[in-house]
């Protein structure tokens, strides 16, 4: 119970929430399309058991995240793929990623239309949820995964459109955003089963595998800046071939 109070533990919640609110934007639109044919009657349920459902299988997503990232070398691949999504973030294609998302005016196929399009488009949700949750440690993974995504539900559902204006206006948040996937999957390669045991060696009278915090947060600083300088200069390359 303890650990439930540590700043640790909120600070992993602050960017569960976080990364939901910049990767999960999305999901506002599919529910949005899939259930534009629904009666008004019906479109709020289409809402909530379309979000219920999506969330659900998110979880268990996660759940099953967290577990393989105990296999070597799995953390590495997944601190790759989030450098890459943060990058992306901060130099966004011009595809329309929603344009394959059909709207049904049946409750359930409108259901099944909004739990199916995030379960596509979830991955990069996954990723980084699971690498938040795992810098807390402990037996407190899941409810911490299962707390920050249900914070998260009425901000992305009902708040998506102030939180987009909001990055219009101040994309330092953007950049903010990409920046900490950049920082999770630093922490993430440095306590990789088959890295962490190199690393931790190299301390003065290490008996078992263990960083200082200062290698992770070392780790961190450079994945933020790696991701910082990658996606300033694809969005720079991207301006100059649009002139």
């Amino acid at each position: 119970m303890e650990e439930l109070l540590t700043a640790q533990f909120w600070l992993a919640v602050g960017q569960i929430i976080m990364i939901d609110i910049l990767l999960g934007g999305d999901n506002a639109v599919v529910i949005a399309l899939a259930c534009r044919k629904l009666p008004p009657a019906q479109r709020r349920l289409g809402i909530l058991w379309g979000t219920a459902g999506a969330i659900l299988l998110r979880v268990i997503l996660i759940i099953f995240a967290l577990a393989l990232l105990a296999i070597p070398y799995l953390k590495v691949v997944g601190a790759a793929l989030l450098l890459w999504i943060g990058v992306k973030l901060l130099a966004p294609d011009d595809e329309d990623e929603h344009s394959n998302i059909e709207s049904s005016d049946k409750l359930w196929a409108a259901v099944k239309t909004v739990i199916v399009a995030d379960l596509v488009m979830s991955i990069d949700n996954v990723i980084a949820i699971a690498g938040a949750a795992e810098g807390v440690g402990g037996n407190h993974k899941i409810p911490l995964v299962v707390f920050g995504l249900l914070v998260s539900i009425p901000i992305i559902v009902w708040g998506s459109q102030m939180v987009i204006k909001l990055m219009e206006r101040f994309p330092v948040i953007i950049v903010l955003g990409g920046m900490l996937l950049g920082w999770i999957a630093g922490t993430m390669v440095v306590t990789d089963p088959a890295v962490l045991p190199y690393l931790a060696s190299s301390a003065v009278g290490a008996t078992k595998p263990d960083l200082g915090p200062w290698v992770g947060y070392g780790a961190g600083v450079v994945g933020a800046l790696v991701v910082l300088g990658l996606g300033l200069m694809m969005k720079r390359k991207a301006q100059n071939a649009a002139l």
